[in-house]
């Protein structure tokens, strides 16, 4: 097994996949911006035939420069360096990267669509090309819903199941439970064959899954670039994230409903991110942000139907573990409280199910 303190040391391999792991498009933009940054050519590709539904992942049509037409369809590409650099132990004594372009020929992409069906032979094609080409490592990008305000910093969770891994890095390792995207699929087949995983997922605001956020996209590669030695360039994303936050602020200065819903989510995201903050305050902030909101999803921005689930979905308790070990028994004091309402909305939705 890859032991934890060369996890960054040899050649990553960095992954995203369209669909229910990537709201906000913000995984695969943050994976498709690092694969504009860096000289990297295909190298695999899974057939689409064998993985997609074509009349739920329909291919697309364009016209090249001289005006043919031409078919894209849905696939998983591996990129890779022209010239990859022989695997060397990069990790600083302190597990703290210092931030480069020395490692570019060591990074490694894969970035596609989520598959229909097949998913295991899926995952073992695409990890039979990995270690065809010696990689060490992979880091699984994703972005899920969450009750979160936009006018905040975007929280990430970083997470693995290696304990090697979480001691060299300093991270956790996640307790959630439930349906997973083909992101887990990768991670527990890569971990069969010990190929160490890191997971790195952003929170979008559930109000505005419909549209990308390039707020979500930038903190995914600034959490990216603390962990791998390579700089990776901004370009416009800055200014493109603070038009995001702008134009959600103009939208909802016109939405009493969810002006008001906006405040109470940053109310609670101010009292978990307080230093002074204990479990009990938290708990009880969240309680009251439980009986205001009724336990249920807020409203959207008009036009974004939030009735088309993109991605996992978390409450504001979720959130609270990015802060670090300090937040912790906080993070699991919000989860118990969080469990109740979402099993009785899932018990609702059985119910109304049944009825139909």
């Amino acid at each position: 097994m890859t032991d934890g303190l060369e996890f960054l040391g040899g050649r990553l391999l960095v992954v995203a996949f369209e669909g229910w792991n990537d709201a906000g498009d913000a995984a695969t933009g943050a994976v498709r911006m690092l694969k504009d940054q860096l000289e990297l050519v295909p190298l695999f590709d899974v057939d689409p035939e064998l993985y997609f539904d074509f009349q739920f992942n329909r291919p697309l049509i364009s016209a090249d420069a001289d005006g043919r037409k031409k078919l894209t369809w849905p696939s998983a590409t591996l990129y890779g360096p022209m010239h990859p650099a022989d695997p060397v132990d990069r990790l600083a004594d302190d597990a703290e990267l210092r931030i480069s372009a020395s490692n570019n020929d060591n990074i490694y992409l894969l970035v596609g669509t989520e598959p229909s069906r097949s998913w295991k032979a899926f995952c073992a094609e695409l990890l039979d090309a990995a270690l065809t080409h010696d990689i060490s490592a992979i880091i699984c990008l994703g972005s899920m819903l969450a009750d979160v305000p936009h006018t905040r910093p975007i929280s990430v969770f970083t997470s693995s199941e290696s304990s090697e891994v979480r001691q060299a890095l300093d991270v956790e390792r996640s307790s959630y439970e439930g349906p997973v995207g083909v992101l887990s699929a990768l991670s527990d087949a890569a971990d069969i064959l010990d190929i160490p995983t890191l997971s790195i997922w952003a929170s979008v605001p559930h109000y505005v899954q419909h549209s990308p956020s390039p707020k979500a996209m930038l903190a995914l590669i600034d959490k990216l670039e603390e962990l791998v030695d390579v700089v990776i360039p901004r370009g416009d994303l800055m200014e493109q994230a603070e038009e995001w936050e702008q134009t959600i602020d103009s939208l909802a200065s016109d939405d009493e409903e969810m002006a008001a819903y906006i405040k109470q989510l940053e109310a609670a995201r101010d009292t978990v991110e307080a230093p002074e903050a204990s479990g009990e305050a938290i708990a009880r902030e969240f309680e009251r942000y439980l009986r205001t909101s009724d336990g249920r999803r807020g409203p959207a921005l008009s036009g974004d139907d939030t009735s088309k689930s993109q991605g996992p979905v978390v409450a504001p308790d979720d959130l609270s573990k990015s802060k670090g070990k300090a937040s912790d028994e906080a993070a699991k004091e919000q989860q118990d409280a969080a469990d109740e309402p979402s099993k009785e909305r899932d018990d609702d939705a059985d119910s109304d199910s049944d009825q139909a």
